[in-house]
């Protein structure tokens, strides 16, 4: 059965409706999910007007429940009153107010299992008091998951970059950077690679806080003092983990093609390079027992309305979650019930597992 994936309309006064019904209406995406909108019809039909013709005889299916959705239609589930005022291009408490409705209803169904996974359109910080990411970490936070937390990570193609500091002011960066900090970070990030993408041994840069990598300590210590220890302990776990890095010659000099993913140390150092390369990314959530995704653009005040706002990036969202949510579940069974091992040395006496057979009691060697 095609799962469901719960779309949250974002701001009304946004781009969200806008970016939602153009990636449900071109493409693939009901040929794999069953996607369900979390908003409101009035407010939709409001924003269908100011787009193509092509997009005005949409045939919806109003539903309670998403055990109701059906395939190959547009699913939409009330989360506020109808009368709603929509003022395109503005932020308004009543657009706070419906944003933050229809993701408490989302995360409502997420959390009791009827729906497998989350995309978010954009909302404006002030409904939730932050980001998306802070507010979901919170909200399904488990207390016995070995990694704690969660961690923002922008992903297009083979870039993926994460960040140490989310939405952090520039002047309370430094004391938030912290060995223990990048350490959590990068344990999260290992794991998620191997877990949400399916890399084996995923490589890691690290990037540094300071102008030249810091310049020996004439810039700033925190790489010396901070960052480099991070990253030996990280190695010390398992973790390939490599840096720290300058990040101007390190995105200028396409280094970051070496690796499967990078660590940036606040938001504009991994976002704006990010977003310069591709601006069709997804933001993925990475550290939670759920599976969530968004586009990496903003509410787009400017063009509300317009019908100019690029859906590419509200599609691949979608098309993330799904490939997340398969791999997770591939990997979990996997490594469910793993098989029990020994640790010999080989000829040149490097380290290896050999895997008990119980079926014929002898070693197998995997040959790592």
């Amino acid at each position: 059965m095609k799962p469901i994936i719960a779309i949250t309309a974002g701001d009304t006064n946004g781009v969200g409706y806008e970016v939602i019904i153009k990636s449900l209406l071109n493409g693939y995406v009901f040929e794999v999910m069953r996607p369900v909108i979390y908003g409101n019809a009035a407010v939709a039909k409001q924003h269908i007007h100011t787009l193509d013709e092509d997009y005005r005889n949409i045939n919806w299916n109003m539903i309670d429940s998403p055990e109701q959705a059906k395939d190959g239609r547009l699913n939409l589930i009330t989360c506020y009153t109808d009368n709603l005022p929509v003022e395109l291009g503005k932020n308004t408490e009543a657009s706070n107010k419906a944003a933050k409705a229809a993701l408490d209803r989302a995360c409502a169904d997420l959390q009791a299992g009827r729906v497998q996974a989350l995309v978010t359109a954009p909302l404006n910080k002030e409904a939730l008091g932050g980001g998306h990411t802070e507010y979901l970490e919170e909200k399904f936070k488990v207390e016995s998951l070995e990694f704690k937390g969660s961690l923002m990570m922008l992903c297009s193609g083979n870039l993926r970059v994460a960040l140490v500091c989310n939405h952090v002011a520039l002047a309370d960066i430094p004391a938030q950077i912290t060995e223990e900090r990048i350490l959590q970070k990068m344990t999260l990030l290992n794991k998620s690679l191997k877990r949400d993408f399916g890399l084996e041994k995923p490589r890691i840069a690290v990037l540094a806080l300071n102008p030249h990598a810091g310049e020996a300590g004439l810039l700033g210590k925190e790489e010396q003092e901070i960052i480099v220890p991070a990253i030996e302990k990280a190695n010390e776990q398992g973790i390939w983990a490599f840096g720290p890095y300058a990040a101007d010659g390190f995105f200028g000099s396409g280094h970051f093609k070496h690796f499967d993913a990078v660590l940036a140390m606040y938001h504009d150092q991994g976002l704006i390079p990010f977003k310069t390369l591709d601006m069709s990314g997804v933001n993925f959530t990475a550290g939670l027992n759920i599976v969530r995704t968004s586009p990496d653009h903003g509410t787009g005040y400017d063009i509300a309305g317009k019908n100019q706002a690029d859906e590419s990036s509200m599609r691949n969202a979608l098309f993330m979650a799904l490939d997340v949510l398969r791999q997770r579940e591939e990997y979990d069974e996997l490594t469910a019930n793993p098989l029990p091992f020994i640790v010999r040395e080989d000829r040149e006496g490097r380290p290896r597992r050999e895997f008990i057979d119980f079926k014929t009691t002898k070693y197998q060697d995997n040959k790592e």
